[in-house]
Parts: C-alpha cells; sequence; structure tokens
C-alpha cells in the first residue's frame, strides 16, 4: 500500500476525538502524532509538543518504530490488516512507567486508503512502578503475555483459571484482575481450599444454619454470600473434596447456593476466579477432579511464568522486595550478588526471593548486599579477579566454556542495567531483538 502524507485531519474528526473519555490520539501513515483530545491532555499533559513526534518516541522513547525494537506494532498491523488491532506496551507517562492497552483503528479516506489511525489507550491498572511495593513487577516477554490476557478477560464476568507454580502470585494477579474489573468497589474473597475436610468446606463457602450440626450455634454467612457483587477467588482448586465439586458446579451453572442445613436456594452474584498448580486435566483423567467442572472453571486459563522463565525482572523484583522486607532502609544489591541472584532457578519462585532477601538484610549491616549475604545454593558461584576492581562469576564445579563465559557476562551486564535490555542493547550496540535472541539461546530468560 502506498504511504502518502495525509493533510490535516478534518475537525469534525478532531471535535469528535473529544467526545471520547478514553485518551485518544490520532497519528498519521508515518507514526506522527497529528491530535490528541481532551482526555488525552487531562492525563498526560499538554498535547501542543506532541503534535509532529512520532507515537514511538514519545510513548517508549525509541529512535525507531516498535516492531524494529522488538516490539509489536499495532500501526504496522492495523496499516496492513486495514482493522482494528490491540496491544498492551509498556508506556513512558508524566507518572512513570505504565502498562498500557493499545486499540488502534484505521481510518479509511476518500480514495480508500488508510489516511489516520485512531489510537486509545487504556491503563491496565498493573504497573511496573516500584513505588507501590505490591504491584505487579515485570517486563519480561512472559509476564507482559500475561498482562496481556488479564487485560482482555478483567472487563468481562469471565471465569478465570490462574495455572502455575507455587510462589508465582496466583492471589496478586486475581486480586489485579478484580480491582481492572467493574467489581473493582465490590468485596475481593479469596478462599485457600487446601486442607479443608468436605463439610468444613462446605460451611465455609455456602454458610450455615443455626443447629445444622455440633457446634452451629449462630447462622452464619458463607464467603459466596460475603463476595456478593464481588469476585471470589479459589486457591489451590484441585484440594477441593470429589463430594464438594459437584455443589461448585451447581454454583456455576445455576447461579444458586444453599447454606448448609437450609431448604431455599439463594442467588449468588460473584465472578469466579481459581487458581492451581497441579495439572487437573491430568486429575480429571485419574478420576480425581470432574471433568464437567474442569472444563467450566477452564473458560479462560491463564499461565503464570515460574521466575526462572523471567530472570531479567529480578532486578525490579528485588528492588520492590527489599523495601518490603526492609522499610526504612536504603539496601542495595552489589552487581555481583544481583548477579547470583538471576543465575538461581527459584524453586519457589517469588517467594522464595522475598525469603532470600529477606534473610540477607538481616545479614547485611550496612547498605549493600554482597553475595556472602546470600543462601549457598544462591550463591552457586565464586568470585575471582580478572583485573584492578573487576570481577567475574565463575562455575563452581566443571570447566569453565566459553558460552558459560558469555553467559555470565550478560548477565553482570543486566543486573547492572536492573535488567533493562533496551539500555543493555544500546550499550553494546546491537538491537534489542538480537539482544533478546542471545539471551534467550543462553537461557538468561
Amino acid at each position: 500500500m502506498t504511504q502518502l502524507t495525509p493533510p490535516l485531519p478534518p475537525v469534525e474528526l478532531i471535535s469528535y476525538l473529544d467526545t471520547l473519555v478514553e485518551p485518544h490520539i490520532l497519528c498519521d501513515t508515518d507514526y506522527r502524532i497529528v491530535a490528541a483530545n481532551l482526555a488525552y491532555r487531562r492525563d498526560y499533559g499538554d498535547a501542543k509538543a506532541l503534535i509532529g513526534q512520532t507515537c514511538y518516541a514519545v510513548s517508549h522513547h525509541y529512535a525507531a518504530p516498535c516492531d524494529q525494537a522488538g516490539e509489536t506494532c499495532p500501526l504496522k498491523q492495523s496499516l496492513k490488516s486495514r482493522q482494528r488491532e490491540r496491544v498492551l506496551h509498556l508506556h513512558h507517562t508524566p507518572h512513570g512507567e505504565a502498562y498500557v492497552n493499545i486499540e488502534l483503528a484505521p481510518i479509511l479516506g476518500a480514495d480508500g486508503q488508510v489516511a489516520y489511525f485512531i489510537e486509545k489507550m487504556e491503563p491496565l491498572g498493573v504497573s511496573h512502578d516500584l513505588a507501590e511495593a505490591r504491584t505487579l513487577v515485570g517486563r519480561a516477554p512472559t509476564f507482559r503475555r500475561m498482562l496481556e490476557l488479564m487485560g482482555r478477560v478483567a472487563p468481562s464476568d469471565a471465569t478465570v483459571m490462574l495455572q502455575g507454580e507455587s510462589g508465582t502470585g496466583k492471589e496478586l494477579v486475581a486480586k489485579a484482575i478484580h480491582d481492572a474489573s467493574r467489581r473493582a468497589e465490590r468485596p475481593f474473597v479469596a478462599v485457600d481450599c487446601s486442607g479443608l475436610t468436605e463439610t468444613l468446606f462446605e460451611s465455609e463457602l455456602f454458610g450455615h444454619e443455626k443447629g445444622s450440626f455440633t457446634g452451629a450455634s449462630a447462622r452464619r454467612i458463607g464467603l459466596v454470600e460475603a463476595a456478593s457483587g464481588g469476585t471470589l477467588f479459589l486457591d489451590e482448586l484441585g484440594d477441593i473434596p470429589l463430594g464438594m465439586q459437584v455443589k461448585l458446579l451447581r454454583l456455576l451453572e445455576t447461579g444458586t447456593f444453599r447454606r448448609v442445613g437450609a431448604s431455599d436456594f439463594m442467588k449468588a452474584d460473584i465472578r469466579l476466579i481459581s487458581a492451581t498448580h497441579r495439572n487437573l486435566r491430568a486429575m480429571v483423567d485419574d478420576g480425581r477432579f470432574r471433568q464437567d467442572l474442569y472444563y467450566r472453571l477452564n473458560t479462560f486459563p491463564i499461565a503464570l511464568p515460574a521466575l526462572r522463565e523471567r530472570r531479567e525482572d529480578v532486578p525490579l523484583l528485588a528492588e520492590a522486595l527489599l523495601s518490603r522486607v526492609a522499610p526504612g532502609r536504603t539496601l542495595r544489591l552489589t552487581p555481583a550478588a544481583l548477579a547470583c541472584l538471576m543465575h538461581y532457578d527459584y524453586p519457589g519462585n517469588v517467594r522464595e526471593l522475598r525469603n532470600v532477601l529477606e534473610r540477607a538484610s538481616l545479614l547485611s549491616d550496612g547498605n549493600e548486599i554482597h553475595p556472602t549475604h546470600l543462601p549457598e545454593e544462591v550463591q552457586g558461584t565464586v568470585h575471582a579477579k580478572v583485573g584492578v576492581g573487576e570481577t567475574a562469576l565463575l562455575p563452581k564445579n566443571g570447566p569453565l566454556t566459553l558460552s558459560a563465559l558469555e553467559a555470565t557476562t550478560l548477565y553482570e551486564r543486566l543486573a547492572q542495567h536492573r535488567g533493562n535490555r533496551k539500555s543493555l542493547a544500546a550499550e553494546l550496540g546491537i538491537s534489542e531483538r538480537t539482544l533478546y535472541r542471545k539471551l534467550r539461546g543462553l537461557h538468561c530468560q
């Protein structure tokens, strides 16, 4: 498709954009911003300085379009498909970096060719800003794919199943989905299904009437009632007793439940999110989990990446977690300590990283955390002098290989750049995409 420089946008189009409640910008086919609506100016400041600049320079501080910097470019996709495109991007804003859902639609001119693109920006409600220590933190591709799915499903009432290893933050993800939904002002109620007997589980979930069993001295509402209008989060789903699974299925299919000891059914108004670290498909095959319930709960599955699958996020996570485990202290990790943390596989995932940092903060008397403050299994390396004031991380066991040396060097440099691939790529004089392929090849992701 031949790209022509379009004329100035019609006044009617700009007036229309100003009626939209979400931030919108108007771009031409050369990525240049030609207009911004009132909502954009309200959230992101005066748009006059932006007119004429490229969208990738303003949003990402890139010198080239997103697809040339290892990102997905919705404008290029829309130019090819001539349809609406949607993508999740990490944007620079006046309030820091934030994940933003981008929805971009082409506008055709009188000649039938694409003349402009309307771009709508919706904050995901999940930022990587470290000012909020409890927020979801990350930049890695696997983490961003998870956020994209969260952004897609959050506005709906669809049942969500979170799948991931222990310690990956499933409850945090469930709460983020709730906070980005239309139910955000209503309760978020979490239920740990592990260790509950069938009788106790039913009473906890649905409540009971006075005298319905020994010890039931008064009526008690269940967690389904407590979550009315909001979100019910069932953690460790695979531990739900088989006898209770049919009652949970009835809740999902009919939207009704009955307190223990009651005869009347009650209407439930909840959005259900569940989570498990188990292989439910295998449990269905073994007869330990109902197939019909599995399909009802698995409407929209989201996989949470293990920490070893997003190693480049360790510096950001470590900074956020240190502010929680050592409030009031200005602790920082030395590059060598951070490189050790980035080498480790974390069978306990983010939860284990938090525990490692809490232990290290207690062992450190100063403002720095060194490798000696880390558990032996996390250290996993020895430090050898290679020059004045320089150290290299060498394997404790086995021969030193060229690939191991290359991986170690990249680990240390990435740690010094706080996991920022763009910054490290600029220092190395290569594209971010090339660096990403190199990291993947060295299993640094």
